[in-house]
């Protein structure tokens, strides 16, 4: 049919909604699409999860983010951390918590760590690594430390006392991506994609503060600080 001026204008409007109006089924499929890639993203950013690509990489999930499954708490103020809304919430006097799950992570030498964390205004925290279990008190091995605007001066991002780092590179109460990654001698730090700080280890170091190998810890450092750890993971590297 072909539309012309000689159509009254009701007709006309009739016509084209019926001529370029998507049908039925062309909209089901699109909207179907759709709520195909929205569940595929979800899943794919699913916390506490592994992608495909992730355990194709050797990625270790250390949290599932129900419970504390795979860790132990010790015995100096156990209930400073809890899980909650699939977090883990550090809140309270001091302790800690060890990784105790999967062989590969609790004895890690190499390793490219990762989690996403969040700190509470005046917080104060930590993620030990080549430690191991003791019933109380601050463990041998190293921190990265966690603290974007408490009053200890080393922040986020820093090698606890033997690389220091003095200006904040995230903001209280926003998730920050935190990497650390041990290659031999060298310990790198990261958060959100950028390096903080480089350590080079001298070798033949003494002191309690030493690469080796061993076990991950995540710190509850006082009552007034709170922070939260979740989508935990490791992936081992060669030696």
């Amino acid at each position: 049919m072909r539309v012309d001026e000689t159509m009254d204008e009701p007709f006309r409007n009739r016509y084209f909604k019926a001529r370029f109006r998507p049908s039925e089924t062309t909209t089901m499929k699109k909207t179907a699409l759709l709520c195909l890639l929205l569940v595929g993203a979800a899943i794919a950013h699913a916390d506490n999860s592994l992608t495909p690509a992730e355990k194709e990489e050797g990625w270790i999930l250390l949290f599932n983010g129900k419970d504390l499954s795979g860790w132990k708490l010790d015995k100096w103020n156990p209930k400073s951390i809890l899980v909650v809304d699939g977090a883990i919430k550090c809140n309270g006097d001091a302790t800690m918590l060890y990784y105790d799950g999967d062989d590969r992570a609790k004895d890690a030498r190499n390793f490219h760590f990762a989690a996403d964390v969040m700190t509470g205004p005046g917080s104060n925290g930590g993620i030990f690594f080549h430690t191991k279990y003791q019933d109380k008190g601050w463990p041998a091995g190293h921190e990265a430390q966690i603290n974007m605007t408490q009053a200890d001066p080393i922040k986020t991002g820093s090698v606890y006392i033997v690389k220091n780092h003095f200006k904040a590179p995230a903001r209280d109460n926003e998730w920050f991506h935190y990497e650390i990654i041990v290659r031999g001698r060298t310990v790198e730090t990261k958060i959100d994609g950028k390096t903080v700080v480089r350590y080079e280890e001298e070798e033949g170091r003494k002191d309690r503060r030493r690469l080796s190998r061993g076990t991950f810890g995540i710190q509850a450092h006082d009552p007034g600080s709170l922070v939260r750890v979740k989508n935990i993971k490791v992936k081992p590297l060669a030696d």
